[in-house]
């Protein structure tokens, strides 16, 4: 493992593609589309062809009947429409893990009839940047319905190297515990690099609260990878130093990187630039108050601060009643997965303690994903509740507490009795 390389990349690659991935929906997750429009702005600013670039986002936003500004989205408050000439190739109910590991793998039969039905078609020499901002939890990604496992993403990632899909590839990953998706998993010696917002067992926070629009524009992470990508000349910096600056800079979370960190000495246009790199003006935007905020809290602080601006007692009392169903759902969320540790551990209320309390990281993903996938069937929608995707660790200490994947999918059916929390 290298580090602080002097000398500049050495590699040369043949195209240069990437895959941008938006996996929320609705109004309160704005920033995650306005986060990968304006990572797509980047990429076509320094040189990439539009036709190796593959978007995939809900595109609910732009048009959005709370969008004060219709057709536009920011990234930043004093910053440009990043919306403007992004070509989404898949969208709505297109936007699924599916689709996501189709086009990666380059399965076009696959994807036939959704969205423009493109996938990659990388080859050997090709370097690939992939780009994935959504909520996620202890081993998964979301969706807007549903979520992605850390042994899916491997597996979709080995296939790829297996089948010589890409030179090289970097992964730059926006999501809560994103850490734990990679993490003891990803393999060394794959050419793959990649950094995540967020350790294993830890939320990634937004930024950026627009009191017009009543959302949050971007996430720490993201928008401190690209304001510095929009600044920089790519070619004179590497991938290392802007994983230093963005860990150093993002101070609400712990960014990480996995893989194989040599290719970090790597100059950034390698993956962010293009095969025709061309070096655009600098763009600095000017500092603003950051508002960051968990991003299991995003809805919570979104509706405190209508709260307290609002002078209309009609209004304060639906936002108050709003934020008091959101404090039931967290409140009954905990409940139920007390409940489900209690039936696991057999009434023992000094072990059921312990689980709850406890954070140990997934190591048999064979009892945990099937645990997880009881759990979003019969229980509630894990990419609909943030907050409940912060509690999904209890189900990686059940499985490394040795009890039976089993055991744990009956328990959650009793205590959930086939009725969907939300």
């Amino acid at each position: 493992m290298r580090y602080g390389f002097p000398e500049q990349a050495a590699k040369e690659s043949g195209n240069h593609w990437a895959v941008l991935v938006a996996g929320s929906s609705t109004w309160g997750n704005y920033r995650h589309q306005a986060d990968v429009c304006h990572a797509y702005q980047i990429l076509i600013e320094h040189g990439f062809h539009e036709d190796r670039i593959i978007t995939m986002m809900y595109d609910d936003i732009a048009q959005n009947e709370e969008n004060p500004t219709p057709g536009v989205i920011i990234n930043h408050p004093d910053g440009p429409d990043v919306y403007k000439g992004v070509q989404i190739d898949y969208r709505g109910s297109d936007v699924n893990p599916g689709v996501f590991m189709a086009v990666l793998k380059g399965d076009a039969e696959a994807v036939r009839g959704q969205g423009t039905g493109r996938v990659l078609k990388s080859t050997a020499s090709d370097h690939v940047f992939v780009n994935f901002v959504d909520h996620g939890g202890t081993g998964i990604l979301g969706f807007p319905t549903e979520y992605i496992t850390a042994k899916e993403v491997i597996q979709t990632i080995k296939y790829m190297h297996r089948n010589k899909m890409y030179n090289e590839m970097v992964m730059y990953i926006e999501a809560c515990e994103s850490g734990s998706i990679f993490e003891g998993i990803l393999p060394d010696n794959i050419n793959v690099y990649v950094t995540t917002a967020a350790n294993p067992m830890e939320s990634s926070y937004a930024c950026y609260l627009d009191r017009k629009r009543n959302t949050y524009l971007g996430d720490v992470y993201s928008v401190k990878w690209m304001e510095d990508s929009d600044m920089e000349n790519l070619k004179a910096e590497t991938l290392y130093k802007q994983f230093k600056l963005v860990k150093k800079e993002t101070n609400t979370s712990h960014v990480q990187q996995y893989g194989d960190t040599t290719i970090a000495k790597e100059d950034v246009a390698e993956f962010q630039g293009g095969k025709d790199y061309k070096q655009p003006q600098p763009q600095v935007l000017p500092k603003v108050k950051f508002d960051a905020v968990r991003s299991e809290d995003v809805r919570l602080s979104i509706l405190q601060d209508r709260l307290m601006a609002s002078t209309d007692e009609e209004e304060k009392e639906r936002v108050q009643g709003h934020i008091d169903w959101i404090e039931q759902v967290r409140a009954r969320t905990v409940s139920l997965m007390t409940s489900i540790v209690q039936l696991s551990s057999g009434g023992d209320d000094e072990l059921t303690d312990f689980l709850m309390s406890a954070r140990y990281r997934i190591l048999d993903h064979d009892c945990y994903d099937p645990a997880v996938h009881a759990f979003h069937e019969t229980c509630m929608r894990i990419p609909q509740n943030d907050y409940a995707l912060r509690q999904l660790y209890v189900f990686a200490n059940l499985c490394e507490a040795g009890i039976a994947p089993k055991t744990i999918i009956k328990s959650i059916h009793q205590a959930c009795s086939g009725n969907l929390l939300m």
